[in-house]
């Protein structure tokens, strides 16, 4: 009789080595990233005078003292790399804000919290971010290829979703261009997630139970530009540490009548876009805060291990909702509120 091969194997296999692929491009593109940003700022350090430095010139991005890099370096350790790395692949795509859970954690383990290091920080945790769009691009490599192939005109559904993306991207792009600097000074706080948390369990609350997997709606391949563009304005509030990007365009996704599938996969797709723009700037603008503080490796480790739990944890999630509803993250989304809140009452945080 003749043997008869696993169904899938040869796919599980290509996803495999595009996976070891991609992590060796995104570690020799992120440490790439990360010298030019370093040599950038030396030049400037170097062609400067202090006279003609900038009154408002932060203090971070002046050279860590061999004192200051000694302490950076124990700040950062390696498992407190792998840790921010799970938070970071965990939460990115779940509806409960990466950003919040980061800015917790990173008060938990005393990561940022002096002028010397809180650049390097914050760039810590948009870099780790790489792992997260890299899980995205192997799980829906498919999608991404016929999106592909609808730019040169051979995939009429991947264009119509190529374009609807585009279109989302472009609020959120714009507003947090422009707002970057106020919510990082009045809402990049505990205090403001928080709300942001609670406020979002509620909302979770009001539409879960409207929507299910066997809910009807559009596809992907039918998105209109009138649906991308309320998904795109929505996203906005996202911008609003705490609110969670994913679950803000999920639920609008499901409001403007696309399918639960659709909407979670347009979710995951709009924000490979939009955490890759975010990354790449930031990066650019600190990526030498990154190195001078912490070096390459142990934000290489992050990005390897944010990657691996992200796979996880979107397989997770698009199983999960296939039975079952979105309240579970309304439920944890106020159990961590409450958590946070005890920390900080008890002066943990």
């Amino acid at each position: 009789m003749a043997t008869t091969r696993p169904p899938h194997t040869s796919d599980r296999a290509r996803r495999l080595l595009l996976a070891g692929f991609l992590v060796l491009v995104a570690a020799v593109l992120v440490t790439r990233i990360l010298v030019m940003g370093a040599t950038a700022q030396a030049l400037v350090a170097a062609t400067s005078t202090p006279a003609a430095a900038p009154a408002t010139e932060s203090a971070s991005s002046a050279p860590l003292t061999p004192e200051e890099q000694a302490q950076a370096k124990a700040e950062l350790t390696t498992g407190k790399a792998v840790v921010l790395g799970l938070v970071e692949g965990i939460t990115e795509f779940l509806p409960i804000s990466s950003t919040g859970h980061l800015l917790v954690a990173e008060r938990i383990m005393d990561i940022g919290q002096t002028p010397a290091t809180k650049s390097a920080a914050d760039t810590y945790t948009i870099a780790i971010q790489i792992g997260a769009i890299l899980a995205v691009v192997v799980l829906y490599f498919g999608r991404l290829r016929r999106m592909a192939e609808g730019a040169i005109g051979k995939d009429p559904g991947g264009r119509r979703s190529l374009v609807a993306i585009a279109i989302a991207f472009v609020p959120a792009a714009i507003v947090g261009f422009i707002g970057s600097q106020f919510i990082e000074d009045h809402l990049l706080k505990v205090g403001p997630v928080v709300a942001a948390w609670i406020v979002g369990a509620l909302v979770i609350f009001a539409f879960a139970k409207r929507f299910s997997s066997e809910t009807p709606g559009t596809s992907l391949d039918a998105i209109t530009v009138r649906q991308a563009v309320i998904i795109g304005a929505a996203q906005c509030l996202a911008l609003w540490p705490g609110t969670s990007r994913s679950m803000v365009t999920i639920l609008a996704a499901l409001l403007v009548g696309l399918s639960l599938s659709a909407a979670i996969e347009f979710s995951f797709l709009l924000g490979l876009l939009t955490v890759s723009a975010a990354t790449a700037y930031g990066l650019l603008r600190h990526g030498g805060d990154l190195i001078d503080a912490y070096g390459v490796i142990n934000p290489l480790i992050g990005v390897v291990v944010a990657f691996i739990s992200a796979v996880v944890a979107v397989r997770w999630m698009v199983t999960y909702l296939q039975r079952h509803s979105l309240a579970i993250f309304g439920w944890y989304r106020l159990a961590v509120a409450a958590l946070t809140l005890g920390l900080l009452a008890t002066s943990v945080i």
